[in-house]
C-alpha cells in the first residue's frame, strides 16, 4: 500500500496521475499514462487496510490474548498451590501448639493422618545433648513435617522448633 501524506512527492519512476473527481492520489508508472479518465492503469493508493494488514493485526492481537489468558492461568494455579500450603501451616502450627503445650515432652516420634488427607509426622529429640551434660535442662529439638496430596503431586512443608524442658532425675 502506498501512503503518501505531501501530494508533491513522487516515487522514483512514477509520475503523478490527477483525474477529475478522483478521490484519492492516483500513481501510474513512467511510461504508461493513463488514456482519459481510464484510472485501471494507475497504481491506487487507499486510505483503508489491506487483507494481510488486517491478518497480521489479528494475528497479533490473537498471540497477546492467548498470552494474557496463560497469566491468568497460571496466578489461578499459584492461587490454590498457596492456599494448600496455607491450610497445611495452619494445621501444622495448631499440631506444635499442641506438643509444645504437652506437659511432659520427652523423645519421641509418631505420625497421624487427618480425616481430610494430611499426614502429619513428628519428631521429638534431644539437641545439643553435650552441651547440656552439666546443665539441669535439656534441649529438644521438635521436627513437624505435613504431607498432603495434590493431583498426581506430593507436597511437604516441615517446621521445627527447639524447647528447654528440665531433666528428669532419675
Amino acid at each position: 500500500m502506498l501512503n503518501i501524506k505531501n501530494k508533491n512527492y513522487l516515487l522514483p519512476g512514477t509520475t503523478k496521475c490527477c483525474h477529475s473527481g478522483s478521490s484519492g492520489i492516483y500513481l501510474y508508472k513512467e511510461g504508461f499514462p493513463p488514456s482519459g479518465n481510464d484510472k485501471s492503469e494507475c497504481l491506487h493508493s487507499s486510505r483503508g487496510f489491506t487483507l494481510l494488514e488486517v491478518l497480521v493485526a489479528t494475528a497479533i492481537l490473537a498471540i497477546a490474548v492467548t498470552v494474557v489468558l496463560q497469566l491468568f492461568s497460571a496466578n489461578l494455579r499459584a492461587l490454590t498451590l498457596s492456599e494448600d500450603y496455607v491450610s497445611a501451616t495452619k494445621r501444622a502450627e495448631a499440631k506444635m501448639r499442641e506438643i509444645l503445650d504437652a506437659a511432659p515432652l520427652a523423645e519421641t516420634s509418631f505420625s497421624e493422618t487427618t480425616g481430610d488427607g494430611y499426614r502429619i509426622d513428628v519428631s521429638v529429640t534431644n539437641a545439643l545433648e553435650e552441651r547440656t551434660e552439666t546443665l539441669p535442662v535439656k534441649l529438644l529439638e521438635i521436627s513437624l513435617t505435613v504431607h498432603w496430596t495434590k493431583g498426581i503431586k506430593e507436597r511437604s512443608m516441615s517446621l521445627k522448633t527447639m524447647k528447654v524442658v528440665k531433666k528428669e532425675i532419675t
